[in-house]
């Protein structure tokens, strides 16, 4: 028995968290090494373009999440009445997301040059239980039940890696590697509503957090997060229009080692959020996670400069060897990223507003000088510098926000249900 509360214990803390969040990423990490050398750099390079606008299209799924995150976090004794507002809601916005890339589907498949609407489809399909994941793990993480949060992320990579890698191997194309992700994707909504079967009991409720109420703040979110994701994710669809299929290929390649960057501490910005959205902790938390992020940045990149020959095991094997060279450059892009992603997490937090279009302004530029590139290498620096430039406006931005701890606003009167 004291073994098995011990096991409790840590999966219901934040190192648990890290823990289970590690499995998956490392399940995702894995599926995309193993799919490399079987589809070969053109089926390989359209996989990874739609995984890349998957994570564009999550960026609803994560503004539910944050929606959900922040306000039960900072209002608790309102967690039923959030709980059920946050699913109503989610279930709605999923399938009109779905609906709507169903309609987008041709204007996708040529976007991405798949050659293939079937494939293209795999996007609005995705999308549903994409979705619908947000608003489950949102209430998971705001309630701090980490856990069964745990569970989820667990579910949400295993799944895809074992699912995708056998299809790929039945069938070595970028269609059948997506439906294994697809099918995948629905595993944790099922841990998800698990998790949250039993129905609380009626609690305190307010007009601040109505359906309508918690909409706006998702969509404000979202929003925030399609800026963010939109700069993690234009760089590969840059590359398909300005890079032959082959460099555009090794582009994608280094890219894995860019996502196992990002993705790497991501663990530390779902167990910051709910402490960066309360006032006294906001500052202490910024700070710690600012550090642990760099700290694994800085590690990461030295380890991909000094045995990049055994980093490119991991990016593709043999047939990607000339990205080679570039690999630090790439766990560089990868550092900033998820340092970025901490920022606008922490402008979430805090509920700003104008700090966002500093990203946008962000996402234009590299755009902009990235159709100026003809080159592999002229393309990741210019990725590289305009990522930099964001963070340190970002970093200055928080700190003056941060700069003093401040108490709560006092809870408003409620009426009981």
């Amino acid at each position: 028995m004291a073994v098995k509360q011990r096991v409790r214990t840590l999966f219901d803390s934040s190192t648990g968290m890290a823990v289970s969040m590690g499995i998956m990423n490392v399940a995702t990490y894995g599926f995309t090494i193993l799919a490399a050398p079987r589809l070969g750099t053109s089926n390989y390079g359209a996989l990874i373009a739609v995984l890349n606008v998957l994570m564009v299209v999550s960026v609803g799924s994560l503004g539910l999440q944050a929606t959900a995150a922040r306000r039960i976090s900072t209002t608790p004794e309102h967690t039923a009445q959030i709980e059920r507002a946050i699913l109503g809601v989610t279930y709605r916005a999923a399938l009109a997301l779905g609906l709507v890339l169903l309609v987008c589907a041709p204007l996708i498949n040529t976007v991405l040059r798949l050659d293939s609407l079937a494939t293209a489809l795999m996007v609005p399909l995705a999308a549903v239980p994409l979705t619908i994941m947000g608003g489950q793990a949102g209430i998971l993480q705001g309630e701090r039940r980490w856990a069964a949060l745990g569970l989820v992320y667990v579910a949400a990579g295993v799944p895809r890696l074992v699912l995708g890698t056998a299809l790929i191997l039945l069938r070595p194309t970028a269609f059948s590697a997506l439906v294994g992700v697809v099918l995948g994707m629905c595993v944790p909504v099922a841990v998800g509503w698990w998790a949250l079967r039993h129905k609380r009991k009626a609690g305190r409720t307010s007009a601040e957090h109505s359906g309508r109420a918690i909409l706006k703040e998702s969509v404000h979110n979202g929003q925030a997060l399609l800026a963010f994701f939109a700069l993690t994710n234009v760089d590969i669809i840059l590359a398909r229009n300005v890079l032959s299929d082959h460099d555009a290929g090794l582009y994608a390649a280094g890219l894995i080692l860019t996502k196992a960057m990002l993705f790497l501490p991501q663990f530390v910005v779902v167990v910051a959020f709910p402490s960066m959205s309360t006032g006294r902790e906001r500052r202490r938390a910024l700070v710690l996670s600012l550090s642990l992020v760099t700290a694994l940045g800085v590690m990461g990149s030295l380890a991909a400069w000094l045995l990049s020959g055994l980093a490119m095991r991991f990016t593709g094997g043999e047939a990607f060897g000339e990205v080679e060279p570039l690999l630090w450059m790439f766990a560089v892009l990868g550092t900033l990223l998820s340092l970025i992603q901490l920022l606008v997490y922490s402008v979430l937090a805090r509920q700003g507003r104008r700090s966002v279009y500093v990203v946008w302004v962000a996402l234009a530029l590299v755009v902009g000088l990235g159709l100026a590139t003809t080159s592999l290498v002229g393309l990741v620096t210019v990725v590289v510098l305009v990522d930099l430039a964001l963070f340190l406006v970002l970093l200055g931005v928080s700190a003056y926000f941060v700069r003093e701890p401040v108490q709560d606003p006092p809870a408003p009167v409620e009426a009981r249900a």
